[in-house]
């Protein structure tokens, strides 16, 4: 299947109402000169960021005790792109983090071209694994700092647990506030948020024949690559309508288009997965497990595993999708979380990197979220929890959108090619 001409066709800065149909005309997602599009290996890696060593050679192990405060131009030490904080010890990047991580927890043996000489930097991680996790090591991670899957369960259990016990005795004697009906304006507004998105579903199964185009295959064959990637370009079909259909909805958003291209292209590339995986959370069906698209094509954890899909993303992907189903959210309240979502600036510049006008975008998120309170206090009056568990649920997406991240880069070490609309959305490069 082909996908030519625009990728992300954005319309320039206008006031925007429901009324206003978006302009047509080509556009591309973003100048060729954009930083947004630079390439990695452009970026500089700071050889101080390396862990000092003893007379003896070993790592200096850092003291207990809380992590120093980033200034926010600290590098890695393992690969020399942006650290993200101590991660196993050692100042590192998310890449970094999650490599060792998956490293230590399936005793991965790599091999070395170069008999283990290599250089490290941001090239070259993605081209020596054995090279990776030696200078991982000697940067000074500990593998006793990596918890084993079921070690992490368990502190996320006992985690809720403490929580929940927290909540209750707070919230008991909590006044029950005064259920106010929601003003004229919101209740449009909720009412035209639930039309676009039916509207921008409906386009979608309009599209189902696409998808049909690379149909599952039948083979059972875990070994023939020929099904593998058959199976991961089915998948990918899938991946594309549901950004086409985000874009789409975004446009429609009162307030969207005031904003300039670049903060356009900004909010879309950092949400799209967010929004991927809350419309993910709807299709749930914990009857049999699965999630459905389209109507009638169901997938469980094994289908997302058999397309190349890694365990550490299929894992939390269906754990979320549980949690969201337990909550019974109606097409009004998803609508909402997703605007909510689309309009997010973030508390730190790491959460929305390259938006420009913070406060822009969350005065156009306010109205939102103000809708969002409002229409759960009616429906659910006397649940006075489910508001800031609804938004915990956002904060919930920013953690799965880091691992995706972390499974992009595992696929490209699998040598499986994005189309051209998911490497842009997506950032990635080749």
């Amino acid at each position: 299947m082909k996908h030519e001409g625009n990728l992300l066709p954005l319309e320039p800065p206008r006031h925007a109402g429901f009324s206003s149909p978006p302009q047509k005309g080509p556009s591309s997602l973003a100048e060729k000169n954009s930083p947004l599009l630079m390439e990695p290996s452009n970026i500089k890696a700071d050889p101080a960021g390396d862990m000092p060593a003893n007379t003896e050679g070993q790592p200096v192990k850092r003291k207990k005790g809380p992590a120093p405060k980033m200034l926010g131009n600290e590098v890695c030490s393992v690969c020399g792109d942006k650290a993200s904080g101590f991660h196993y010890n050692v100042l590192s990047c998310e890449g970094c983090k999650g490599f060792f991580r998956r490293s230590v927890i399936k005793s991965a043996q790599y091999s070395c071209k170069n008999n283990g000489r290599c250089e490290m930097d941001m090239y070259m991680r993605r081209k020596c694994q054995q090279c990776r996790l030696r200078k991982c090591r000697e940067a000074g991670m500990l593998e006793q700092c990596v918890l084993s899957e079921e070690q992490i369960r368990v502190k996320k259990m006992k985690k809720n647990e403490e929580e929940t016990a927290r909540t209750s005795t707070v919230v008991t004697p909590t006044p029950v506030p005064e259920v106010v009906p929601l003003a004229p304006e919101q209740l449009e507004m909720i009412e035209k948020l639930v039309a676009m998105q039916k509207q921008c579903n409906k386009r979608s199964f309009i599209d189902r024949p696409k998808v049909t185009v690379i149909p599952w295959p039948q083979s059972q064959d875990p070994q023939n690559r020929e099904v593998r990637q058959q199976r991961f370009a089915h998948f990918t079909e899938l991946a594309i309508m549901s950004v086409q259909e985000i874009v789409d909805f975004a446009k429609q958003l009162p307030g969207f288009l005031e904003l300039t291209r670049e903060d356009q292209i900004a909010l879309l590339k950092t949400s799209t997965i967010e929004i991927m995986l809350l419309e993910t959370s709807r299709r749930y069906n914990p009857a049999i497990e699965s999630i459905t698209f389209l109507k009638d094509f169901s997938y469980n954890k094994e289908d997302f595993a058999k397309a190349g899909l890694q365990l550490e993303f299929i894992n939390p992907i269906f754990e979320f999708s549980k949690g969201m189903n337990d909550l019974h959210l109606d097409e009004a309240e998803y609508a909402l979380l997703i605007a909510i979502n689309i309009f997010s600036a973030g508390q730190r510049s790491s959460d929305r990197p390259n938006v420009q006008d913070h406060e822009l975008v969350e005065r156009l998120q306010q109205p939102y979220v103000d809708a969002l309170r409002s229409y759960i206090m009616i429906k659910r009056p006397n649940d006075h929890l489910m508001f800031p568990r609804m938004l915990m649920k956002l904060v919930s997406l920013r953690t799965l959108s880091s691992v995706h991240s972390e499974q992009v880069f595992a696929l490209r070490l699998q040598d499986k090619k994005l189309p051209p609309l998911l490497s842009e959305i997506w950032d990635v490069h080749e």
